[in-house]
């Protein structure tokens, strides 16, 4: 296999560009073309679509793309166990992530890591909807579940506590539940597709579960930056990561709701790649610096 050419192809599809790839690699344009056209005769088929203004990725292309990464992961990591390669750390990182923690916790530490790597892009997939990282190409997720995939490898960054919360507006004008059963006569909001969390008292009994069995749920959304604000704007009790909500319990513009309950999930924020990646410089890189930044003890828990 022309690992050279796989190379070539993977800084082609990073940048769009043949030319400016092969610039890259220190070889001419039409080098450059050429080596491609012959990895694409070898695979049997055209890896982009070419005009006379662009280029972009073909379908096949796109499924190539994951494992042509792969490939050259390795190469650079056999190089490394011989003492060979570049000791500067470079390359373009796919990191996907909930939208509502990158704008927290994510994008204000950005900076700083790429004024201390300056060889290293970062392409950032944000959404609460969780995306497959093998399928979408990802190098790196963030993730707050156990990993249960076969296919995933994990490293724990911090731990998730969750908790009920609700504005101090909204339980003045319904009142302040007492106990779990109390649930059924509030207004609920909850998240999309969540499953029902036990709620254990302090005695650790199992009471009830949240949202409550058959309950309907007044509002259901998708983003947990907008369960935030509708929280505080008095929609209704809502269970929240307190790393999403802690700037206002501290402010107070919302408040704990059943404080002698916990929810039983044991839920973490996990950092979590493909099991068959080699994890390179550049993922492990951003790995020590969410650890150095966000991990253990968080800031939501000092």
């Amino acid at each position: 296999m022309d690992t050279d050419g796989i190379r070539l192809f993977v800084i082609a599809a990073e940048l769009l560009n043949i030319s400016a790839a092969g610039k890259r690699l220190g070889i001419a344009p039409s080098v450059a073309s050429a080596r491609l056209s012959k990895l694409e005769v070898k695979l049997g088929t055209d890896l982009f679509h070419r005009s006379t203004r662009k280029i972009t990725l073909s379908i096949e292309g796109a499924e190539f793309l994951p494992y042509a990464k792969e490939i050259i992961a390795q190469e650079d990591a056999a190089f490394a166990a011989l003492g060979r390669g570049s000791a500067t750390v470079s390359g373009t990182l796919r990191f996907a992530s909930s939208s509502t923690f990158a704008q927290l916790f994510i994008a204000p530490i950005l900076p700083e890591f790429l004024a201390r790597y300056p060889d290293i892009n970062v392409d950032l997939m944000l959404s609460d909807a969780q995306s497959n990282l093998i399928e979408g190409g990802f190098d790196l997720a963030l993730r707050n579940y156990a990993v249960e995939d076969s296919s995933l490898m994990g490293r724990r960054l911090a731990q998730d506590t969750r908790i009920l919360c609700a504005s101090p507006d909204y339980l003045k004008k319904h009142s302040t539940p007492k106990h779990p059963d109390d649930l059924v006569q509030h207004q609920i909001l909850t998240f999309m597709h969540s499953k029902p969390r036990k709620l254990i008292s302090s005695q650790n009994t199992v009471v009830s579960a949240f949202p409550p069995v058959k309950h309907r749920c007044r509002v259901v959304c998708d983003d947990g930056a907008s369960m935030r604000i509708a929280a505080k704007a008095g929609v209704g009790i809502c269970m929240s990561s307190k790393w999403n909500i802690y700037k206002e319990l501290e402010e107070g513009s919302l408040v704990r709701v059943l404080p002698d309950y916990v929810v039983d999930d044991n839920a973490a924020i996990w950092l979590v790649y493909p099991k068959s990646n080699v994890l390179t410089a550049t993922v492990r890189v951003f790995i020590d610096y969410l650890i150095e930044k966000i991990g253990e003890p968080p800031i939501w828990e000092r």
